[in-house]
């Protein structure tokens, strides 16, 4: 009679837990141990522009320093033609 019901315990919880036990499998084999399953992305950033006095083309040494230079510092004379491009000639080309 023990047996029985040992045997009918048994196989209640394995029916009962068959779904979660299957889903657990599931993720095991879609992500082994030693992976990630979230990548992250990291954006670089940039240093704050230091208005120092450079206002040229010819002081630049990319397009992208003219181009930060153009947005963030008053007085700049790298946009002849004022279309918010710097230095198309040298650098942005």
């Amino acid at each position: 009679m023990k047996l029985i019901l040992v045997v009918l315990v048994v196989g209640l919880l394995v029916w009962k837990l068959s779904p979660e036990l299957q889903s657990w499998a599931e993720a095991q084999l879609s992500n082994p141990k030693g992976t990630a399953s979230v990548v992250t992305v990291l954006k670089p950033v940039s240093a704050p522009v230091k208005c120092d006095g450079r206002k040229r083309c010819s002081q630049m040494t990319s397009c992208a320093e003219a181009k930060s230079f153009l947005q963030n510092c008053p007085g700049m004379e790298m946009d002849g033609d004022h279309d918010g491009i710097p230095c198309e000639t040298q650098w942005c080309r």
